[in-house]
């Protein structure tokens, strides 16, 4: 029996799919989200020009200045619940949303790295699969040229009893 017979490569389905669709962008995941359609595009393309607006430090800076405009007359009332409503409902979701948002940007940009870097590993240790799969052909195609020589070195009874 010879080497090329004891092994068959079959390269894993995925692969070509993956080679084809290259590594997960943002539009694609804004497409599943909204659909392709006009209307989806629209509506990725205006969520993400707020989120980008909205999600800096200069908004945090100036949610900040609009709130403190009614925070004298919030604190000259002297009603507590007018002062309770003041920093829960004015000043603490006017300010934090871009907060939140800054650090959401923060995060994702981390993700995304850490996907790339992932992706970009995952293609190298492909790659790497590769090369070991023809290291191994070559071996094989070695190893039965040295079985053929030997095998033919051998005397006839000697020959037959061989693998």
């Amino acid at each position: 029996m010879e080497l090329e017979e004891l092994f068959e490569y079959c390269e894993h389905p995925h692969i070509k799919k993956r080679a084809a669709a290259g590594p997960p962008k943002v539009a694609a995941a804004a497409a599943q989200v909204h659909g392709r359609g006009r209307v989806g595009k629209l509506n990725a393309k205006i969520g993400l020009k707020i989120t980008i607006i909205v999600g800096t430090m200069w908004t945090a800076y100036l949610f900040t200045l609009l709130a403190l405009v009614s925070a004298p007359s919030a604190f000259t009332s002297g009603n507590t619940l007018v002062i309770v409503a003041w920093v829960a409902q004015t000043f603490l979701q006017l300010v934090l949303l871009p907060i939140i948002i800054v650090g959401q940007n923060v995060q994702a940009t981390a993700a995304d790295a850490r996907a790339q870097a992932t992706y970009d590993d995952a293609s190298a240790v492909l790659e790497e699969a590769r090369q070991i799969q023809e290291h191994l052909k070559a071996q094989d195609a070695a190893i039965t040229e040295i079985l053929h020589r030997v095998r033919g070195s051998l005397p006839p009874a000697t020959a037959a009893t061989t693998p």
